[in-house]
């Protein structure tokens, strides 16, 4: 097969398109003949050699994709060769061909075609094991989702108002918020010139955000905490504004509120708090919400796999709205 294989870490230049050997369908596992892929910005930590893949996963880049099941390896069940499914993965989906736990595999959604069902897994188990399954957001909440142009705030904000919550969302143009509100977030704040948890307390009448996503990491903690209300609850799942932040932990005690931080990738298959458990949650519970179109993949541009190097450049540079998804066959 081929696969975009990285020559060194480095900018998008070090991207190649190159053969690698056929994967194989182990013990539970699929092979996938992959139709798409998407671009996460977690991919671009991972050609820069600062996110390297978890133990026994592939290194080829890719972290999702969609296609159609050309094998079935021992123990697998419920799936037959040729379905066609979207799947997350924990690497290999730069690439022509990947085996992945069929765990991990969830059905095209009707009314989703097989190119664009490459942008939902990894949004949607992030968004969903986050939002839902740990922080428990319902109807009546006001949801704070940062980053709201990305892929992960794109679909939170689908996601929040399909549940029946109130979405707020921060974004750094007045074009990006526009869309946002398009979408469905009724309040939409600029995070170059406007103060979040002001904006925030005002719109609500002091009550704050009962759940906060953040990107953002240790330069957020502490004004997200500001911006929980009483028995709020803060999930972060990226880094972008650094590691490390202060806690008041005074302030989290008085409104006897929550932080929990997460990642998706290193998580293991099987057991409590798995990527199996996330699956089958998201497939039972969110992919009906798809399958009405109250919660639809959100594509930025479609491209060819060989123009990977553009599609980092643009993700980086913030030119993305929504998720880039490359074409493989």
């Amino acid at each position: 097969m081929h696969a975009i294989i990285v020559s060194e870490p480095g900018g998008p230049e070090v991207l190649q398109w190159a053969e690698r050997p056929d994967p194989v369908a182990g013990q539970g596992e699929v092979l996938l003949d992959i139709a798409a892929t998407a671009v996460n910005r977690a991919d671009l930590l991972q050609r820069q050699g600062l996110y390297p893949p978890p133990p026994g996963a592939s290194d080829v880049i890719g972290l999702e994709c969609s296609g159609t099941i050309a094998a079935l390896g021992p123990g697998v069940t419920g799936w037959r060769v040729g379905d066609e499914v979207c799947a997350l993965l924990a690497g290999g989906g730069y690439a022509e061909r990947v085996a992945v736990p069929a765990a991990q595999l969830l059905p095209v959604p009707a009314g989703v075609d097989l190119v664009s069902a490459a942008a939902l897994p990894e949004v949607a188990c992030t968004v969903w094991s986050n939002v839902v399954m740990l922080a428990g957001l319902g109807a009546g909440d006001v949801f704070l989702v940062h980053g709201g142009a990305g892929g992960i705030g794109t679909h939170a904000i689908q996601l929040g108002k399909a549940l029946g919550a109130t979405v707020a969302v921060t974004a750094g143009s007045a074009e990006r918020l526009a869309r946002c509100r398009e979408l469905g977030a009724d309040l939409a704040v600029n995070y170059r010139d406007q103060d979040f948890v002001a904006e925030l307390r005002q719109a609500t009448d002091g009550h704050g955000a009962d759940v906060v996503l953040d990107n953002m990491g240790g330069s957020y903690l502490d004004r997200n905490v500001d911006a929980l209300a009483t028995g709020g609850r803060l999930t972060v799942i990226g880094m972008q504004g650094g590691r490390k932040g202060e806690l008041d932990l005074a302030k989290l005690m008085a409104k006897r509120a929550s932080v929990s931080a997460t990642s998706l990738r290193p998580r293991p298959v099987d057991g409590p708090g798995g990527k199996a458990e996330i699956i089958a949650d998201v497939r039972a519970r969110l992919w009906p919400l798809v399958e009405v179109g109250a919660v639809r993949p959100i594509v930025h541009d479609v491209r060819d796999i060989r123009d990977i190097g553009s599609a980092h450049r643009d993700l980086a540079d913030g030119d993305v709205f929504g998720k880039l998804v490359l074409r493989v066959s």
